[in-house]
């Protein structure tokens, strides 16, 4: 039987979804026995959290102050002990900034192959992963290895929901921790907007809104739909938009349930954040963008014309 470990992500307030979505990805492989570590201090509602999501079967809960920031350096150490004392097969982390810092790492302490970016199973040493900014699906079979670490890609599967009842179980460890790292401060833009990668709705704009001034039509229609901002690379290269709001190949890769592309023309590693959107809007005066040809709903016009319009049938409806 397989034993998968989760390394759950979170804020050391909430457990963020893409734990649940790792859950959905490990409860492919057959047989496979679900648990979740929570690393962190003050996070017993966060190991509750994740003790309720369907086909877990425990939690192993490390309550200590080294955990108080989620440090790839000081978590690594313990998530891989944690793996050995617990004879896991597989260690699952999100394909989000937290795991991609943090799972090659344990991968290294483990000696174990990693496999980035699994966004299918087809058995316990079996899955498929994008190559080529998703231009060709891969897969690989890892058949002969004890213990595999893999980041799993959260757009390709859906969260596992509430309604179970594992056992959470404490658990303390005596891990040599690196001096060599430790937390100063955490900085970062602050919004009561959805979270990006885990909203159902996203407003993207692209280069063609011309100004930072300009993007606020972006933030505007997304506080009317209650929708996460995003935005093209080109739009952040140009300095209307924040780094962490870009979406594609070397942005942030999401699957919401709308996608709604502002003045986006639709180059390939942008399509690659959103081929898992469940219905792609697309507004371009260029009737030959790219875009068109993956939009589910296509508009031809000028934005800036379209938006104030939109924005008053939404105020209407």
């Amino acid at each position: 039987m397989s034993h998968v470990l989760i390394v759950a992500e979170h804020d050391g307030r909430h457990l963020n979804p893409a734990t649940a979505k790792c859950v959905s990805c490990a409860a492919q492989i057959p047989g496979a026995r679900i648990s979740i570590a929570v690393l962190g201090q003050g996070s017993a509602a966060i190991a509750a959290a994740a003790a309720a999501l369907t086909g877990v079967t425990g939690v192993l809960h490390v309550e200590s102050a080294a955990n108080a920031h989620p440090l790839a350096t000081v978590l690594a150490p313990q998530v891989a002990q944690l793996a050995r004392d617990h004879a896991a097969t597989h260690v699952f982390g999100p394909s989000t900034t937290f795991g991609k810092d943090l799972m090659p790492r344990v991968a290294a302490l483990l000696d174990a192959p990693q496999l980035s970016d699994i966004m299918a199973v087809e058995s316990a040493q079996q899955f498929r992963r994008p190559i080529y900014a998703g231009n060709i699906v891969l897969s690989v079979d890892v058949s002969g290895e004890p213990l595999i670490v893999g980041t799993v890609r959260t757009a390709s599967f859906d969260a596992a929901p509430a309604g179970g009842s594992a056992c959470v179980e404490a658990v303390s460890l005596a891990v040599p921790l690196p001096a060599y790292a430790r937390f100063v401060s955490l900085s970062g833009a602050t919004s009561d907007r959805p979270d990006l990668q885990t909203a159902r709705r996203v407003v993207s704009g692209g280069r063609a809104l011309g100004s930072e001034e300009n993007f606020k039509l972006v933030y505007e229609l997304a506080d009317a739909l209650g929708a996460a901002v995003g935005a093209s690379r080109a739009a952040v290269d140009s300095g209307y938009a924040p780094n962490e709001l870009q979406v594609g190949q070397t942005g942030k890769i999401i699957a919401p349930d709308l996608y709604i592309a502002l003045g986006i023309s639709g180059a390939i590693q942008h399509m690659t954040g959103i081929k898992d959107a469940k219905t792609i809007v697309a507004i371009n005066k260029d009737a030959d963008a790219p875009i068109f040809e993956s939009a589910d709903l296509g508009l031809v016009g000028d934005l800036f014309t379209i938006l104030p319009e939109l924005r008053a049938q939404l105020a209407r409806s």
